[in-house]
Protein backbone atom coordinates (compact mmCIF):
# COMPACT_ATOMS: atom_id res chain seq x y z
CA UNK A 1 0.00 0.00 0.00
CA UNK A 2 1.25 3.48 -0.87
CA UNK A 3 1.88 5.80 2.09
CA UNK A 4 1.24 9.42 1.15
CA UNK A 5 1.93 12.55 3.17
CA UNK A 6 0.23 15.72 1.99
CA UNK A 7 1.54 18.98 3.41
CA UNK A 8 -1.89 20.52 3.39
CA UNK A 9 -4.69 18.26 2.26
CA UNK A 10 -7.58 20.33 3.60
CA UNK A 11 -7.80 23.06 0.93
CA UNK A 12 -9.54 23.21 -2.42
CA UNK A 13 -6.85 21.54 -4.55
CA UNK A 14 -4.94 19.64 -1.88
CA UNK A 15 -8.17 18.18 -0.50
CA UNK A 16 -8.99 16.79 -3.94
CA UNK A 17 -5.48 15.36 -4.18
CA UNK A 18 -5.99 13.64 -0.82
CA UNK A 19 -9.36 12.27 -1.95
CA UNK A 20 -7.89 10.99 -5.24
CA UNK A 21 -5.08 9.21 -3.40
CA UNK A 22 -7.62 7.60 -1.05
CA UNK A 23 -9.67 6.45 -4.03
CA UNK A 24 -6.48 4.84 -5.38
CA UNK A 25 -6.16 2.80 -2.19
CA UNK A 26 -3.36 4.78 -0.55
CA UNK A 27 -3.04 5.57 3.12
CA UNK A 28 -3.10 9.36 3.38
CA UNK A 29 -1.83 11.62 6.13
CA UNK A 30 -2.50 15.36 5.95
CA UNK A 31 -0.29 17.78 7.87
CA UNK A 32 -2.23 21.01 8.32
CA UNK A 33 -3.15 23.63 10.88
CA UNK A 34 -6.42 21.87 11.59
CA UNK A 35 -8.81 24.70 10.83
CA UNK A 36 -10.53 22.54 8.21
CA UNK A 37 -11.20 18.79 8.19
CA UNK A 38 -9.23 16.33 6.11
CA UNK A 39 -11.17 14.15 3.69
CA UNK A 40 -12.90 11.13 5.23
CA UNK A 41 -10.42 8.29 5.46
CA UNK A 42 -7.32 10.48 5.79
CA UNK A 43 -5.40 11.02 9.01
CA UNK A 44 -5.08 14.66 10.04
CA UNK A 45 -1.90 15.64 11.89
CA UNK A 46 -2.04 19.21 13.13
CA UNK A 47 1.07 21.29 12.72
CA UNK A 48 2.12 24.88 12.19
CA UNK A 49 4.69 25.16 9.40
CA UNK A 50 6.03 28.34 10.99
CA UNK A 51 7.09 26.26 13.98
CA UNK A 52 10.57 24.75 14.34
CA UNK A 53 9.05 21.35 15.15
CA UNK A 54 6.41 21.47 12.39
CA UNK A 55 7.44 18.09 10.95
CA UNK A 56 8.37 16.25 14.16
CA UNK A 57 5.24 14.11 14.12
CA UNK A 58 5.84 12.85 10.58
CA UNK A 59 9.63 12.84 10.27
CA UNK A 60 10.06 9.39 11.80
CA UNK A 61 8.22 7.69 8.95
CA UNK A 62 9.19 6.73 5.42
CA UNK A 63 6.77 8.08 2.82
CA UNK A 64 6.29 6.72 -0.65
CA UNK A 65 5.05 10.12 -1.81
CA UNK A 66 5.06 13.60 -0.28
CA UNK A 67 2.91 16.31 -1.87
CA UNK A 68 3.39 19.99 -1.04
CA UNK A 69 1.26 22.89 -2.28
CA UNK A 70 2.86 25.71 -0.29
CA UNK A 71 3.50 29.11 -1.87
CA UNK A 72 6.06 30.08 0.76
CA UNK A 73 9.65 29.20 -0.01
CA UNK A 74 10.67 28.95 3.63
CA UNK A 75 7.98 26.34 4.23
CA UNK A 76 9.07 24.29 1.22
CA UNK A 77 12.76 24.53 2.08
CA UNK A 78 12.16 23.51 5.70
CA UNK A 79 10.00 20.58 4.60
CA UNK A 80 12.65 19.31 2.19
CA UNK A 81 15.32 19.66 4.86
CA UNK A 82 13.24 17.73 7.40
CA UNK A 83 11.65 15.10 5.17
CA UNK A 84 13.62 14.90 1.93
CA UNK A 85 15.48 11.77 3.00
CA UNK A 86 12.23 10.06 3.99
CA UNK A 87 10.42 10.53 0.64
CA UNK A 88 10.49 8.07 -2.22
CA UNK A 89 8.91 10.73 -4.42
CA UNK A 90 8.20 14.42 -3.88
CA UNK A 91 5.54 16.31 -5.82
CA UNK A 92 5.58 20.08 -5.52
CA UNK A 93 2.62 22.07 -6.82
CA UNK A 94 4.14 25.22 -8.25
CA UNK A 95 2.61 27.65 -10.75
CA UNK A 96 3.16 29.05 -14.22
CA UNK A 97 3.60 32.36 -12.43
CA UNK A 98 7.25 31.30 -12.09
CA UNK A 99 7.86 32.38 -15.70
CA UNK A 100 9.42 35.78 -16.34
CA UNK A 101 8.39 35.89 -20.02
CA UNK A 102 4.69 36.62 -20.52
CA UNK A 103 5.00 37.55 -24.21
CA UNK A 104 6.32 34.44 -26.02
CA UNK A 105 3.54 32.26 -27.41
CA UNK A 106 3.80 28.48 -26.83
CA UNK A 107 6.70 28.77 -24.41
CA UNK A 108 7.50 25.48 -22.69
CA UNK A 109 9.10 24.45 -19.40
CA UNK A 110 12.52 25.73 -20.52
CA UNK A 111 11.30 29.36 -20.52
CA UNK A 112 13.17 31.71 -18.16
CA UNK A 113 11.87 32.00 -14.62
CA UNK A 114 11.88 34.89 -12.19
CA UNK A 115 14.88 35.12 -9.84
CA UNK A 116 14.16 33.03 -6.73
CA UNK A 117 13.03 34.75 -3.56
CA UNK A 118 15.65 35.21 -0.89
CA UNK A 119 15.20 35.42 2.88
CA UNK A 120 14.02 38.90 3.80
CA UNK A 121 12.57 39.72 0.37
CA UNK A 122 9.11 41.22 0.19
CA UNK A 123 6.59 38.52 -0.66
CA UNK A 124 6.15 37.97 -4.39
CA UNK A 125 4.22 34.88 -5.40
CA UNK A 126 6.21 33.96 -8.52
CA UNK A 127 9.60 34.40 -6.87
CA UNK A 128 8.47 32.35 -3.85
CA UNK A 129 7.37 29.52 -6.12
CA UNK A 130 10.72 29.60 -7.96
CA UNK A 131 12.65 29.25 -4.71
CA UNK A 132 10.37 26.41 -3.64
CA UNK A 133 10.93 24.66 -6.96
CA UNK A 134 14.69 24.92 -6.55
CA UNK A 135 14.54 23.28 -3.13
CA UNK A 136 12.48 20.37 -4.45
CA UNK A 137 14.37 19.90 -7.72
CA UNK A 138 17.54 19.42 -5.68
CA UNK A 139 16.09 15.98 -4.85
CA UNK A 140 16.84 14.95 -8.43
CA UNK A 141 14.86 12.20 -10.15
CA UNK A 142 12.54 11.80 -7.16
CA UNK A 143 11.04 15.25 -7.74
CA UNK A 144 8.09 16.29 -9.87
CA UNK A 145 7.25 20.00 -10.08
CA UNK A 146 3.73 20.56 -11.38
CA UNK A 147 3.13 24.05 -12.78
CA UNK A 148 -0.61 24.59 -13.13
CA UNK A 149 -2.01 27.55 -14.95
CA UNK A 150 -5.51 28.80 -14.15
CA UNK A 151 -7.21 26.03 -12.16
CA UNK A 152 -11.01 26.09 -12.40
CA UNK A 153 -13.96 24.10 -11.15
CA UNK A 154 -16.72 24.02 -8.58
CA UNK A 155 -15.79 25.55 -5.24
CA UNK A 156 -12.98 27.66 -6.71
CA UNK A 157 -12.01 30.15 -3.97
CA UNK A 158 -10.41 32.61 -6.42
CA UNK A 159 -13.78 33.41 -8.07
CA UNK A 160 -12.13 34.10 -11.43
CA UNK A 161 -13.64 31.60 -13.85
CA UNK A 162 -16.81 31.38 -11.79
CA UNK A 163 -17.36 35.12 -12.12
CA UNK A 164 -18.50 34.67 -15.71
CA UNK A 165 -21.03 32.00 -14.81
CA UNK A 166 -22.38 34.29 -12.10
CA UNK A 167 -22.39 37.35 -14.40
CA UNK A 168 -24.44 35.60 -17.07
CA UNK A 169 -26.75 33.95 -14.54
CA UNK A 170 -27.56 37.15 -12.65
CA UNK A 171 -28.09 39.20 -15.82
CA UNK A 172 -30.72 36.94 -17.38
CA UNK A 173 -32.21 39.04 -20.18
CA UNK A 174 -30.16 42.12 -19.27
CA UNK A 175 -26.74 43.05 -20.69
CA UNK A 176 -23.34 41.79 -19.54
CA UNK A 177 -20.09 43.76 -19.77
CA UNK A 178 -17.24 41.95 -21.54
CA UNK A 179 -13.55 42.82 -21.87
CA UNK A 180 -11.84 43.13 -25.27
CA UNK A 181 -12.05 39.80 -27.10
CA UNK A 182 -10.23 40.16 -30.42
CA UNK A 183 -7.03 38.13 -30.38
CA UNK A 184 -7.37 37.26 -26.69
CA UNK A 185 -6.84 33.69 -25.52
CA UNK A 186 -7.31 31.75 -22.34
CA UNK A 187 -6.15 28.42 -20.92
CA UNK A 188 -7.80 26.65 -18.01
CA UNK A 189 -7.53 23.27 -16.36
CA UNK A 190 -10.11 21.51 -14.24
CA UNK A 191 -9.09 21.06 -10.61
CA UNK A 192 -9.91 17.36 -10.92
CA UNK A 193 -7.49 17.00 -13.84
CA UNK A 194 -4.70 18.62 -11.81
CA UNK A 195 -5.37 16.25 -8.91
CA UNK A 196 -5.41 13.26 -11.27
CA UNK A 197 -2.04 14.23 -12.75
CA UNK A 198 -0.45 14.76 -9.33
CA UNK A 199 -1.49 11.27 -8.30
CA UNK A 200 -0.82 9.33 -11.51
CA UNK A 201 2.13 11.01 -13.25
CA UNK A 202 5.37 9.07 -13.12
CA UNK A 203 7.57 11.73 -14.74
CA UNK A 204 10.08 13.96 -13.00
CA UNK A 205 11.26 17.51 -13.46
CA UNK A 206 8.91 20.39 -14.26
CA UNK A 207 5.63 20.03 -16.16
CA UNK A 208 3.14 22.69 -17.21
CA UNK A 209 -0.29 21.44 -16.15
CA UNK A 210 -2.68 23.48 -18.23
CA UNK A 211 -5.45 23.10 -20.77
CA UNK A 212 -5.43 23.80 -24.47
CA UNK A 213 -5.29 27.36 -25.80
CA UNK A 214 -8.75 28.66 -26.67
CA UNK A 215 -10.06 32.02 -27.86
CA UNK A 216 -11.45 33.92 -24.87
CA UNK A 217 -14.57 34.73 -26.89
CA UNK A 218 -15.29 31.04 -27.47
CA UNK A 219 -14.93 30.18 -23.79
CA UNK A 220 -17.20 33.03 -22.67
CA UNK A 221 -19.75 32.06 -25.32
CA UNK A 222 -19.85 28.54 -23.92
CA UNK A 223 -20.28 29.77 -20.36
CA UNK A 224 -23.02 32.12 -21.54
CA UNK A 225 -24.88 29.30 -23.29
CA UNK A 226 -24.67 27.07 -20.21
CA UNK A 227 -26.01 29.88 -18.03
CA UNK A 228 -28.87 30.58 -20.44
CA UNK A 229 -28.07 34.27 -20.85
CA UNK A 230 -30.06 35.96 -23.65
CA UNK A 231 -29.30 39.64 -23.02
CA UNK A 232 -27.02 41.93 -24.96
CA UNK A 233 -23.23 41.94 -24.70
CA UNK A 234 -21.28 45.15 -24.21
CA UNK A 235 -17.66 44.69 -25.28
CA UNK A 236 -15.41 47.36 -23.77
CA UNK A 237 -12.11 48.76 -24.96
CA UNK A 238 -9.04 48.07 -22.83
CA UNK A 239 -8.04 51.72 -22.45
CA UNK A 240 -11.58 52.68 -21.47
CA UNK A 241 -11.78 49.92 -18.84
CA UNK A 242 -8.51 51.00 -17.29
CA UNK A 243 -9.72 54.62 -17.22
CA UNK A 244 -12.78 53.43 -15.29
CA UNK A 245 -10.59 51.68 -12.73
CA UNK A 246 -11.42 48.16 -13.93
CA UNK A 247 -8.48 45.81 -13.56
CA UNK A 248 -7.55 42.79 -15.69
CA UNK A 249 -7.32 39.18 -14.56
CA UNK A 250 -8.45 39.14 -10.91
CA UNK A 251 -9.18 41.08 -7.76
CA UNK A 252 -11.71 43.65 -6.70
CA UNK A 253 -13.35 45.63 -9.52
CA UNK A 254 -11.91 43.44 -12.25
CA UNK A 255 -12.96 41.51 -15.32
CA UNK A 256 -11.41 38.08 -14.80
CA UNK A 257 -9.55 36.24 -17.57
CA UNK A 258 -8.94 39.51 -19.45
CA UNK A 259 -5.23 40.10 -19.93
CA UNK A 260 -3.41 43.22 -21.17
CA UNK A 261 -2.72 42.97 -24.88
CA UNK A 262 1.06 42.71 -24.39
CA UNK A 263 0.72 39.52 -22.28
CA UNK A 264 0.42 37.30 -25.35
CA UNK A 265 2.25 34.37 -23.76
CA UNK A 266 0.54 34.20 -20.37
CA UNK A 267 -2.43 32.12 -21.53
CA UNK A 268 -0.79 30.45 -24.53
CA UNK A 269 1.82 28.20 -22.91
CA UNK A 270 2.73 24.74 -24.17
CA UNK A 271 1.09 21.71 -22.56
CA UNK A 272 2.89 19.18 -24.78
CA UNK A 273 4.91 17.72 -21.92
CA UNK A 274 1.80 17.44 -19.75
CA UNK A 275 0.06 15.34 -22.36
CA UNK A 276 3.19 13.27 -23.01
CA UNK A 277 3.42 12.53 -19.28
CA UNK A 278 -0.12 11.13 -19.27
CA UNK A 279 -2.02 14.30 -18.39
CA UNK A 280 -5.63 14.30 -19.51
CA UNK A 281 -8.22 17.03 -19.92
CA UNK A 282 -11.93 16.54 -19.46
CA UNK A 283 -14.40 18.24 -21.78
CA UNK A 284 -14.57 21.97 -21.12
CA UNK A 285 -18.38 21.92 -21.27
CA UNK A 286 -18.43 19.43 -18.38
CA UNK A 287 -16.34 21.80 -16.28
CA UNK A 288 -18.52 24.76 -17.24
CA UNK A 289 -21.69 22.86 -16.27
CA UNK A 290 -20.28 22.15 -12.80
CA UNK A 291 -19.20 25.76 -12.36
CA UNK A 292 -22.61 27.10 -13.41
CA UNK A 293 -24.36 24.76 -10.97
CA UNK A 294 -21.93 25.73 -8.22
CA UNK A 295 -22.49 29.45 -8.77
CA UNK A 296 -26.25 28.93 -8.62
CA UNK A 297 -25.85 27.05 -5.34
CA UNK A 298 -23.44 29.54 -3.74
CA UNK A 299 -25.37 32.60 -4.89
CA UNK A 300 -24.57 34.83 -7.84
CA UNK A 301 -24.72 38.04 -5.79
CA UNK A 302 -22.44 36.91 -2.96
CA UNK A 303 -19.25 38.76 -2.10
CA UNK A 304 -16.49 37.70 -4.45
CA UNK A 305 -12.71 37.88 -4.56
CA UNK A 306 -12.75 38.80 -8.25
CA UNK A 307 -15.04 40.58 -10.66
CA UNK A 308 -17.58 43.38 -10.63
CA UNK A 309 -20.66 43.70 -8.50
CA UNK A 310 -23.84 43.85 -10.55
CA UNK A 311 -24.46 47.53 -9.61
CA UNK A 312 -20.91 48.43 -10.73
CA UNK A 313 -21.36 46.47 -13.96
CA UNK A 314 -24.65 48.22 -14.75
CA UNK A 315 -23.11 51.62 -14.03
CA UNK A 316 -20.32 50.89 -16.48
CA UNK A 317 -22.70 49.59 -19.12
CA UNK A 318 -24.69 52.81 -18.82
CA UNK A 319 -21.67 54.90 -19.90
CA UNK A 320 -20.06 52.38 -22.27
CA UNK A 321 -19.09 54.26 -25.47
Amino acid sequence: MTDVLILGGTGWLSGRVARRWLDAGATVTCLARGGRPAPDGAVLVTGDRDSADAYAAVSGCDWDVIVDVSSRADHVEAAVAALGDRAGRWVHVSSMSVYADDATVCADESAPRHPPARPGDDYEYGAQKVAGEDAVLALGGRALVVRPGLIVGDGDPSDRFGYWAAAFLRAGEEPVLLPPLDGRSTQVIDVADVAEFIVTASSSGAVNAIGDVRPLEEVLDRVRAAAGHVGDLGVADEAWLLQQGVQPWAGERSLPLWLPEDMTGFMTRSNVRFRAAGGSLRALDDTIARVVADERARGVDRERRAGLTRPDELALLAILP
